[in-house]
């Protein structure tokens, strides 16, 4: 049965919970939340969504009535005027629980305890170009720093939590792990997507920024070309998203004459319907936590192909629904998607394998109910 998203205005007097982002875009992280949200039941949470600097048209992805979003306009750099802007905000909305994501909002959870918000939740998705390896000095030391503000710091994955415990010093009692869900009614396979052996469409979405290794996914595309040439192999690649680096992969294609085969639309609202035209997914990043695409891939019916980092392993069982190469061989991750381009039997097997995966372990309503749960004040520390 289809899960029902609930549309009840939540009470006047419910809590109210402040989301505050960095902005407000296309994104598994803005995904996320709007999940969240839409889904929490009404009668618990108010909500609002303050974003540092913008929100763009994807914050229509937000469906729950009465859900307000404020944006701050932070300028670059560091900026003790965005920091009044703040408090003075949240002196005036009164809300029960600020939820900060990822590092660019940090800081903030220090502005939140002087401003008398009573219950400051800082949630770790994943790590920017800036901090792949996790060993950013002066970021760990602002976590480490901001710790006895901060109640709960929420990973999504489990090789997050063992960082925040090892390297920056957390205490396990403050982490409590949400891992990411995906809405398998959306995203479900489309009919018979696995079964056309003729053209075969590798497909990634996400960002088009350094960490995400575009250009080595492009590098393994030219290898997996000289090994099924046209006309008898029809290969076509889709790397959806927007980013800084996307001028820079769509002047490649044009030098490579690849504008037939290589598409690149920047941002879509219609990711699911994307995804289902797939045969197979690929996510060739240099450093992931829990990413959603991938999670979404699966529960559309998508055999993965995905570097052997973070979180990844978790998601993508070797041999049963993808393959995991190294980050930067672009031999192996070419070596990986042609065994799914000559056997589209393995495709189909390996998808059904990872949607079976994902139901059983990654819905959308767990992740809720974890995040309830934190809000309500359950597994947080005194």
């Amino acid at each position: 049965m289809a899960a029902v998203v609930e549309r009840a205005v939540p009470r006047a007097d419910a809590p109210l919970v402040v989301h505050l982002v960095y902005s407000f875009e296309c994104g598994g992280l803005q995904t996320l939340i709007a999940e969240c949200i839409n889904r929490m039941p009404a009668q618990h949470y108010r909500h609002a969504v303050v974003c540092l600097t913008n929100y763009t048209e994807y914050a229509e992805k937000i469906s729950r009535p009465g859900v307000e979003l404020y944006a701050l306009h932070k300028p670059p750099g560091n900026s003790l005027a965005t920091h009044r802007k703040l408090w003075a905000l949240l002196r005036r909305l009164r809300p029960a629980v600020m939820h900060t994501y990822n590092v660019g909002t940090i800081e903030y959870n220090a502005t939140a305890l002087l401003a008398g918000v009573p219950l400051r939740i800082h949630a770790e998705h994943g790590r920017d170009s800036v901090e792949m390896d996790g060993k950013h000095s002066k970021y760990n030391l602002l976590r480490r720093l901001l710790t006895p503000a901060i109640h709960a710091y929420v990973p999504v994955s489990a090789d997050i939590a063992d960082w925040l415990r090892q390297t920056i010093g957390v205490p396990a009692r403050k982490i409590a792990m949400v891992p990411n869900g995906v809405d398998t009614v959306r995203y479900s396979p489309g009919p018979a997507a696995q079964e056309q052996a003729q053209t075969v469409c590798i497909g990634t979405v996400g960002r088009s920024d350094r960490i995400k290794n575009h250009a080595g996914l492009l590098d393994a595309f030219a290898l997996l070309l000289q090994r099924f040439p046209a006309p008898q192999y029809d290969l076509r690649l889709a790397i959806v998203g927007d980013g800084p680096l996307l001028q820079t992969l769509r002047e490649r294609v044009a030098r490579e004459s690849w504008a037939e085969r290589v598409w690149l639309p920047g941002a879509r609202a219609d990711v699911a319907e994307v995804m289902r035209g797939f045969s197979v997914f690929v996510l060739p990043s240099l450093s992931e936590a829990t990413p959603v695409t991938i999670l979404e891939a699966m529960a559309t019916g998508l055999p993965v192909v995905a570097s052997r980092v973070g979180g990844v392993p978790q998601l993508v069982q070797e041999g049963q629904t993808g393959m995991l190469v190294p980050p930067t061989d672009a031999q192996a991750l070419a070596d990986a998607l042609a065994a799914y381009v000559i056997d589209p039997t393995l495709r189909s097997r390996h998808g059904a394998a990872g949607r079976a995966f994902v139901e059983q372990r990654f819905s959308v309503d767990a992740m809720v109910a974890g995040y309830d749960a934190l809000y309500g004040g359950r597994h947080v520390a005194a």
